[in-house]
């Protein structure tokens, strides 16, 4: 079976299943686990930030952001769109009082300085105010798109000249500086916090990133607790996280596997593609989205459904050039 459905079902290599078992290990709750202390250190020198918390998964991480950046019964402003907003069970407002206003970020996502100048509500006796403006990249449901420095830049000089704090939910930061050519910190530049994943195209088997300003991520530790996520002896899971940061130069062989899924699958009657940014296709199959995936499967390939009528098939570092072959002449002939 030939795994699509997401870069999120990776599994540890060897080497990530031995720097598990070796490693150096302490309670993290007290800050005591070197491991973890070295991922932490790391993530936010490559980022460029000042301090970094390890946290289990990206919701826990972009819902501590939230929660820290804001004051409860505030807006935050979100791409229609956007993960933080329709997939993590509308955690803004359970675990931060948050109200949500959603706005456009067209075609590829991009939340544009027009786009925050219309959403942006002043306090006063009625309205609760702007507390928060969310961004993403790469952009989930808008099949992995790229958003450039420049649009990120643009995004948070209009929330600066509010007072306006900037999450952006990385997920796939990784991916999105890979397709874009540019140093991931420069990315994430201005923002005041940024989530990344390592679970997704970076391959580790579990464990997500938070990373911001050494007074956000004191802060941030305690909502960690708070949410349940204080960790113990966390360094076993810590270090296959260390080994993921060694597999960000080959991000760009998803990125190539996902071009060539897309340009083979376009050769298929019937079928609709995107073309990628990075490593996530969307098409259109031209029938019940339930029948394709269900005859992709038996023919040997998974893939997720996506709204819309779409389908969504995502490379990574589990499936090779020839596994791509191999999708595109089973979902040919399925």
């Amino acid at each position: 079976m030939i795994d699509l459905r997401s870069d999120t079902v990776t599994k540890p290599s060897p080497a990530m299943r031995t720097a598990a078992a070796e490693a150096e290990v302490g309670d993290d709750v007290y800050g005591e686990d070197p491991t973890v202390n070295e991922l932490e250190s790391r993530v936010a020198g490559l980022l460029g930030k000042e301090a970094a918390l390890f946290v289990p998964s990206g919701t826990m991480g972009n819902q501590i952001a939230a929660r820290v950046h804001t004051d409860r019964e505030q807006e935050v402003l979100v791409e229609r769109e956007s993960h933080i907003y329709k997939w993590e069970l509308g955690g803004l407002a359970q675990h931060s009082g948050l109200q949500v206003r959603t706005i456009d970020g067209g075609d590829r996502g991009v939340v544009t300085p027009e786009a925050i100048e219309s959403g942006y509500v002043e306090a006063d006796d009625h309205r609760p105010g702007t507390g928060l403006v969310c961004l993403e990249n790469t952009h989930n449901s808008k099949g992995g798109t790229a958003i450039a420095a420049d649009r990120i830049d643009a995004a948070c000089a209009a929330a600066a000249d509010r007072d306006v704090p900037v999450h952006l939910d990385g997920a796939r930061l990784f991916n999105a500086a890979t397709a874009l050519g540019t140093d991931p910190a420069r990315l994430v530049r201005n923002v005041d916090s940024v989530m990344c994943c390592l679970s997704k195209g970076l391959g580790a088997p579990v464990g997500s990133m938070v990373v911001g300003s050494e007074a956000f991520i004191a802060d941030a530790r305690r909502i960690r607790k708070l949410l349940g996520g204080g960790m113990r002896q966390a360094g076993v899971i810590a270090a296959p996280g260390l080994r993921a940061l060694e597999n960000r130069d080959r991000l760009s062989e998803d990125h190539e596997n996902a071009e060539r899924l897309a340009e083979g699958l376009a050769e298929i009657d019937g079928l609709a593609v995107e073309p990628p940014e990075t490593n996530i296709v969307l098409l259109e199959p031209g029938e019940p989205v339930e029948t394709f995936l269900g005859d992709c499967k038996t023919a040997g390939v998974l893939g997720v459904p996506f709204e819309g009528g779409q389908v969504r098939f995502c490379t990574h570092l589990a499936v090779d050039a020839d596994d791509i072959g191999t999708a595109i002449d089973r979902i040919a002939g399925r």
